[in-house]
């Protein structure tokens, strides 16, 4: 489960705010790739550093782009902490520690946020700070006014890049795409983000008020 939210958000993967015009982001710009990459990133970063939600749908593909899965969940962030909502149980984090919540069994196992969970569950973190982990390159604007990112992970991961597509008219990230090294991969869909008003106890679990749920931790 933590797999499906990590690729998220970017959320998330996730979401931009306005871009600088397109003359400043062109294919002509050689040799200014990383400074493109870093001026849009800087401003999803900034995008992030509020209340949000969102609505993410996850599609994985295999070697040969067949779709092999599909699923959406709802998102609530703020500041690197997070709920994600599917039918029968939710990931829940203060930043910090990690709930997650099986419905159906009646459990909550309770863990700590790994290294890879800090890049890739906290979009805000992973944007702002993506030099630590990542090297970004600018790949291009299209016609269509989407500009294109990929971070490229400095470290071995079970990816490549992620790559992230940003529309320019309205500062959105729609598509995070994860590249697996055997050609499989992962594409995150957003849609409906919009500020919110998430209270704290958003993003944290009450086993008092859930006396019939087991807690199991694993910390």
């Amino acid at each position: 489960m933590r797999k499906i939210v990590a690729l998220l958000m970017v959320a998330a993967t996730i979401v931009c705010a306005p871009l600088a015009g397109r003359a400043q982001i062109t294919h002509a710009s050689q040799g200014r790739l990383d400074e493109n990459a870093t001026e849009v990133l800087k401003k999803a970063a900034a995008r992030f550093d509020k209340n949000v939600s969102f609505t993410v749908t996850m599609t994985v593909l295999d070697s040969k782009k067949a779709e092999k899965a599909r699923q959406s969940a709802q998102v609530r962030y703020n500041k690197g902490k997070y709920r994600l909502t599917l039918p029968d149980q939710e990931l829940i984090s203060d930043g910090t520690t990690v709930w997650h919540w099986n419905k159906t069994a009646k459990e909550v196992t309770v863990s700590g946020m790994a290294d890879d969970d800090i890049d890739l569950l906290n979009p805000g973190r992973l944007l702002a700070g993506y030099g630590k982990s990542f090297k970004a390159k600018y790949i291009r604007t299209d016609d269509d006014g989407t500009a294109i990112v990929d971070l490229q992970p400095r470290s071995t991961r079970s990816y490549h890049k992620i790559r992230l597509y940003i529309k320019e008219d309205d500062g959105l990230l729609r598509r995070m795409e994860v590249h697996k090294y055997d050609s499989s991969r992962e594409n995150y869909d957003i849609i409906d983000f919009k500020r919110a008003s998430n209270a704290a106890s958003q993003f944290t679990f009450d086993a008092a008020k859930h006396p019939d749920v087991e807690v199991i931790d694993m910390r």
